[in-house]
């Protein structure tokens, strides 16, 4: 990429619109090769633009998906213990002492990190939702993103032929340290301006159409300006518009939202606070 502003249309090509901010943050990360961390509320499109970025750049997408618990093992690398298991019984066999060491790369279980680190360059690593993962996980995750390689005491050191590009995702779930924050370009991702959003949709979804979108858009602007546990994301705009298409509604009524609140409101409670003020957030036509 040359520029900004072939990044954008890239992305656009995508179906991603990404505004000046977050392409600018991406175009850095992917020129001087740091990592990108986005944080900004749940279906913001964080995860999408590094589905879009792989896509659109012709690299592989390599997702390590974080959770509370998670550690080194299941991030970097594991042994095959049934097949090693196997070869050690293999190794009792009159004729098979040729059998291979049992901690050889045959042996070995690549997981995200280590996948990433071996392909380099040729794939994007989405770190979804770091923010979930605990203090430990987090610094040895900045020491892998420092130097891009990893020792395996049994092998030696992968080192990568090239940096990844890195997309590491927070919903703020809790407070990420600066460390992290300093080796990496940030942006925060808000929700869009209503006519983006409109936009949005109509990329996504180009059988709905704009009178439509412009009012899910609408009644969703609005949820989320009620006091909901889980405010609605694009991500919920863009299905709340699907499902209305899907079941031939060509204008969103208070009953055409009452039966399809599911589509957008996720949580028990937000449902009958949203249903309390239906009448508001959907005016009748």
């Amino acid at each position: 990429m040359k520029s900004v502003g072939e990044l954008t249309e890239t992305l656009r090509r995508g179906s991603y619109l990404a505004d000046r901010g977050l392409a600018t943050a991406a175009y850095v990360a992917l020129s001087l090769r740091r990592p990108l961390l986005l944080e900004g509320e749940v279906g913001v499109g964080k995860t999408e633009i590094a589905k879009v970025l792989a896509s659109v750049l012709g690299r592989s997408l390599i997702r390590l998906q974080c959770y509370e618990g998670i550690d080194t093992g299941q991030a970097l690398y594991e042994w095959d213990y049934a097949r090693q298991l196997l070869h050690i019984r293999a190794l009792a066999e009159p004729g098979r002492a040729d059998v291979a060491e049992l901690f050889g790369p045959e042996f070995l279980l690549e997981r995200p990190l280590l996948a990433a680190v071996r392909a380099g360059d040729s794939c994007v690593l989405l770190i979804d939702e770091i923010d979930r993962a605990d203090d430990e996980f987090e610094a040895f995750l900045l020491e892998v993103l420092s130097d891009f390689q990893i020792s395996i005491p049994e092998i030696g050191t992968v080192a990568a032929p090239s940096p990844p590009l890195v997309v590491l995702t927070s919903n703020r779930t809790r407070e990420l340290h600066d460390a992290l924050k300093r080796r990496c370009m940030y942006h925060w991702i808000d929700y869009p301006p209503p006519d983006r959003e409109v936009e949005i949709v109509l990329m996504r979804e180009p059988s709905v159409s704009a009178a439509l979108a412009r009012k899910v858009v609408a009644a969703v602007t609005r949820l989320r300006e009620l006091d909901l546990a889980k405010p609605p994301g694009v991500a919920e705009t863009i299905d709340w518009a699907r499902t209305l298409d899907f079941l031939g509604e060509t204008m969103l009524t208070p009953a055409v939202a009452a039966d399809t609140l599911g589509a957008v409101v996720k949580e028990r409670d937000d449902l009958e606070l949203v249903r309390e003020s239906l009448g508001e957030i959907v005016p009748d036509a």
